[in-house]
């Protein structure tokens, strides 16, 4: 691999890696598969373009008002739709299965909003795009800030998630939720509180994503499948598994475009999905 496709390839899982860390938090810990997951990361890029078009922000600015936002909205849906789910299926396994149908109906209805919304096209905004020059690889400045902001997010989540109370509790749901009352854990509270970050990771991440390439409303089935992909091969709730996997991806995507054709990429990344489930269901890094 030469050292420009590293360079593009580490710049590449960077974003993924903090896009895949919302998802990891809203399965490992509340067992919600969202498949409208991706949806919310395209709806943090449109919030990101429309308050940096509107008001002539930066958008980091935009970050105070869009990550909040979603947290707000992922904790009230997790309330009004997931919760219920939660209480009708206790004891009988079924949550898994009944958030992946009411999750499958919320992408279309949250992709019907934004194409109604913003329409099917590309939307995209210029921002910080002097080139940067690495090792004879030159990369936009904005994209370089965007990866470089989401690992030092998805290391200090981990460290967050180590070392604090809040991180204990979650780390105990996941592991052990029948056992987590017994110490004093209300199991529904850590639940929406990680389904209500995962969500606003998510925007964060589509506002980092929005920084350096255009988007459309279509593009957030691409992104679920590529953070289902990294979940799988870091491992089920294993944020450092979730970290070495986006950056792993981020690298063979960058190697199959280089060698290749950039065509292949989306095919390499369903192969990777089927390769692991078959051969290591439990993730590469546990």
């Amino acid at each position: 691999m030469s050292l420009s496709t590293l360079v593009i390839g580490l710049v590449l899982g960077g974003t993924y890696a903090l896009i895949a860390l919302g998802l990891t938090i809203q399965y490992g810990v509340a067992r919600i598969m969202n498949l409208a997951y991706g949806e919310l990361v395209i709806a943090g890029s449109f919030a990101t373009y429309l308050i940096v078009t509107a008001f002539g922000l930066n958008p980091f600015v935009a970050l105070i008002v869009v990550v909040p936002a979603a947290y707000a909205v992922s904790y009230l849906l997790y309330a009004v739709v997931m919760q219920p789910l939660e209480r009708r299926s206790r004891g009988s396994g079924r949550l898994e299965v009944d958030s992946i149908l009411v999750t499958f109906g919320l992408m279309f209805l949250f992709q019907g909003l934004l194409v109604l919304g913003f329409g099917s096209g590309f939307t995209g905004y210029s921002w910080f795009e002097a080139p940067v020059d690495i090792f004879g690889t030159k990369i936009a400045a904005s994209r370089l800030i965007g990866a470089g902001l989401a690992i030092a997010i998805g290391a200090a989540l981990y460290l967050v998630m180590q070392k604090t109370r809040w991180g204990m509790a979650m780390r105990a749901v996941a592991t052990r939720p029948a056992d987590a009352p017994l110490v004093g854990i209300n199991s529904i509270v850590v639940a929406r509180s990680a389904f209500a970050t995962g969500g606003a990771l998510a925007a964060l991440g589509g506002a980092i994503l929005s920084m350096s390439q255009p988007f459309t409303p279509t593009d957030g089935v691409f992104l679920t499948m590529k953070a289902l992909v990294i979940i799988i091969m870091g491992g089920v709730g294993n944020l450092a598994g979730a970290l070495a996997a986006g950056l792993m991806l981020g690298l063979i995507e960058a190697g199959v475009a280089a060698a290749f054709d950039p065509g292949l990429t989306l095919a390499v990344t369903y192969a990777i999905f089927l390769a692991v489930l078959l051969w290591r269901p439990q993730g590469l890094f546990r």
